[in-house]
């Protein structure tokens, strides 16, 4: 976080041309989430994106190819919230217990930052024919995060070694997409998604671990 800081200090000043940009992009990324969350994906097009933003097509275009690349920048956003989280560890806590922390602040950060329907679009959107698979991609922050914390957990003798990393960190994303899966499959208030995910993943780390 502080290096963060100080390397935004580093950066000059936005001029205001800039800064009207980011607040038109910002304006349109908002209106469009809510769009999806109570329209749904399919039933919304650009022309009502700008137009309920009060934008303009030419600025829409500038920030944005289509409006499946509106998705894209919200996980930048996710995947900014994981890097971040994860400096926040400890360097001298298991590599176990890093993915345990690091998958239920995903579940609260989803849960209480994103929401239900927002959530609920992106997994419909996702499964949209001919369109870049976000929640599966492995060049995502978050897989090279577990991978990365795998991979340390094996060299270091913590986990056990006889199953590649590649495989276990897709076990253990498949796991965090399951659980978020149950959670908008079942609308049931009682449906604990933090500990929920817990379930699933304290048995699987456990198995790994010497």
């Amino acid at each position: 976080m502080i290096y963060q800081e100080r390397r935004i200090l580093k950066m000059p000043p936005m001029t205001p041309r800039q800064i009207k940009a980011q607040q038109t992009k910002k304006k349109i990324l908002e209106v469009a989430l809510d769009l999806f969350s109570k329209k749904g994906f399919d039933q919304v097009t650009v022309d009502e994106i700008v137009n309920v933003s009060n934008t303009s097509k030419g600025a829409f275009y500038v920030h944005f190819n289509s409006k499946y690349e509106i998705f894209l920048e919200k996980f930048k956003e996710i995947d900014d919230f994981y890097e971040t989280f994860t400096e926040t560890l400890p360097s001298k806590m298991s590599y176990s217990e890093k993915i345990i922390n690091l998958t239920k602040s995903q579940m609260v950060y989803l849960k209480d930052c994103l929401g239900k329907d927002l959530m609920r679009t992106v997994y419909i959107s996702a499964l949209t024919p001919n369109q870049p698979k976000t929640l599966s991609n492995t060049d995502r922050t978050l897989y090279k995060i577990i991978h990365s914390f795998v991979k340390q957990g094996q060299e270091q003798g913590e986990f056990k070694d006889h199953i590649p990393a590649k495989e276990i960190t897709m076990l253990i994303t498949r796991c965090m997409r399951g659980t978020l899966y149950d959670w908008l499959l079942f609308n049931d208030e009682s449906f604990d998604l933090v500990e929920e995910s817990q379930k699933f993943i304290g048995p699987i780390i456990a198995s790994l671990s010497k």
